[in-house]
């Protein structure tokens, strides 16, 4: 099996098994209904090792575009290699997210919340702040990619290297998770979500676009800071990277700042109008009265 279609399947399945717990216990009907936070963490992170043990003798099972570009950073993988693992992943991803599609078609009629059916595909944050929604990515993936990097430099009895990364991905979720939904991986949000965005879904509403760039940044920020950071902290290889991938995530971090500060004076500047319309009419109203 070639590398380009390992890393196809194996994010196909990834994404069957995350995407599908997600749907288990959140759309209607589902003999799973309401399962919990603790199933979603768990069926993720079972389905992460479950992927790699299929995939992992002849692509080393990345799955993920941020831990391609950490193990590129860290000098683990080639760089001429990471443009096909990418493309590989994303087109898994979005073929996983067909598959759960199928498998769950007459629940998504019988499921009202549009914002439930997207949130089967991909994540969305708690409580929307886009600053704090791409640090949270940037720390979870961040400690994502360092995890694998440790992880790998220890012996384990063989063949358990797989499932010791699916436990690190439910620590991430049951610790992390709970602020954006925890992408921790490009892949696993866009692919899905451009499914959904094709998909002819029952009453699905918009595949909220606004949103879609911090799962994307924040795991690729994340993922790439881990590798050099390992790089330069842990093997003691020096490398300017380290502070250039930095300088750049802390740029990100005060563009999306920028944009939250943007967004909060809009919000005012509207309910200001609102207030100012409804006092006019008020004004117009009492006129009227008096006129009468």
């Amino acid at each position: 099996m070639s590398t380009f279609i390992a890393e196809m399947i194996g994010t196909a399945i990834l994404i069957v098994f995350g995407a599908g717990v997600v749907a288990n216990v959140n759309l209607k009907k589902s003999l799973a209904f309401d399962g919990g936070w603790i199933v979603v963490a768990f069926g993720w992170g079972l389905g992460v090792a479950m992927a790699v043990y299929a995939v992992g003798q002849f692509s080393g099972g990345h799955l993920n575009p941020a831990v391609t570009l950490g193990l590129a950073f860290n000098g683990d993988f080639e760089w001429s290699g990471v443009p096909a693992y990418i493309i590989a992943q994303m087109i898994g991803a979005i073929i996983g997210a067909v598959i759960i599609w199928l498998h769950f078609l007459p629940h998504w009629k019988v499921t009202e919340e549009p914002e439930t059916k997207l949130g089967v595909f991909s994540t969305g944050p708690a409580i929307p702040h886009f600053f704090s929604n791409l640090l949270s990515e940037v720390i979870g993936t961040f400690i994502l990619v360092l995890g694998i990097l440790s992880i790998g430099a220890n012996e384990f009895t063989e063949g358990l290297n797989p499932f010791i990364v699916g436990m690190l991905i439910v620590a991430i979720g049951l610790s992390l998770g709970g602020t954006t939904g925890y992408a921790i991986n490009p892949a696993r949000d866009l692919g899905p979500r451009i499914a959904h965005f094709f998909l002819p879904i029952s009453g699905k509403g918009n595949s909220n676009w606004g949103y879609s760039w911090v799962p994307v940044l924040g795991p690729v920020l994340g993922g790439s800071l881990a590798g050099v950071f390992y790089k330069t902290i842990f093997t003691g290889e020096h490398t300017i990277w380290l502070w250039i991938v930095l300088l750049v995530t802390i740029g990100c971090l005060l563009l999306a700042l920028l944009v939250d500060k943007k967004e909060t004076q809009s919000e005012k500047n509207e309910q200001l109008s609102a207030k100012g319309d409804s006092e006019n009419g008020d004004v117009h109203f009492i006129a009227g009265s008096r006129n009468d």
